[in-house]
């Protein structure tokens, strides 16, 4: 288990940054600062970072662009953080690839709370002894948290790993949403965000999104793994 994660903070609101920068570093985080996504960028490409919290509205490019930019390449976990709590850029931000959503009316203590979280779920396999799940055309290595179809290896963000993974050790058995909430997101948000995640989950590694064959619906109740 990694001793020191470092967290990148991204914001124009110097106020916001320093604040959170204190509470980060008062729980034992190091910090880097970025002020525009051009910052952040170079900060990235510089310092190794375990965890992104990305404000959404900012001079230049915005922060949804930037979360673009970086799925392209790297599952770094990626925490929104917007003065908007409207639901479509909710929903928005976490089809892009973001790992949670956070409305900064939330209290310093639980935006740390939600990078703590984020970061155990995208860490908590590394001590794993190495173990494939196989199921046809779709494996998964435990120890590396690699995923492959047919042999190919597939880029997907640590929520959706975490999630597949779940699944994936437990065929058959039902998950409700409120279990799935209440383990991947603290049992903060609604059936739109387990919605966007599985629908995004599906389109990289389902033959047919549209007509899953791995992670199947459980209507009115949750979702399961049944393989193909």
């Amino acid at each position: 288990m990694k001793d020191v994660y470092t967290v990148l903070v991204v914001d124009d609101d110097h106020s916001i940054v320093e604040l959170l920068t204190d509470f980060l570093m008062n729980e034992g985080f190091q910090v880097k600062l970025a002020y525009d996504t051009t910052q952040a960028l170079d900060v990235l490409k510089q310092c190794r970072i375990d965890c992104l919290v990305l404000d959404i509205m900012m001079p230049g490019q915005n922060g949804f662009e930037l979360c673009r930019q970086l799925r392209m390449k790297s599952n770094v976990p990626i925490i929104f953080l917007s003065a908007l709590s409207d639901d479509v850029d909710k929903i928005r931000g976490l089809a892009l690839g973001g790992d949670d959503y956070i409305v900064k009316t939330a209290s310093p203590g639980e935006i740390v709370a939600r990078v703590k979280a984020v970061l155990r779920r995208s860490s908590s396999q590394q001590e794993l002894k190495r173990k494939v799940l196989d199921y046809g055309r779709l494996s998964l290595d435990l120890a590396t948290r690699e995923v492959s179809i047919e042999g190919q290896p597939i880029s997907l963000t640590p929520k959706e790993y975490d999630l597949l993974q779940l699944f994936a050790e437990h065929p058959k058995y039902v998950f409700t949403y409120e279990q799935l909430l209440e383990k991947f997101w603290e049992g903060i948000g609604d059936k739109h965000t387990i919605r966007v995640h599985l629908s995004r989950l599906r389109e990289k590694i389902e033959a047919e999104p549209n007509e899953p064959k791995f992670i199947v619906n459980v209507w009115g109740i949750g979702y399961r793994f049944k393989g193909e």
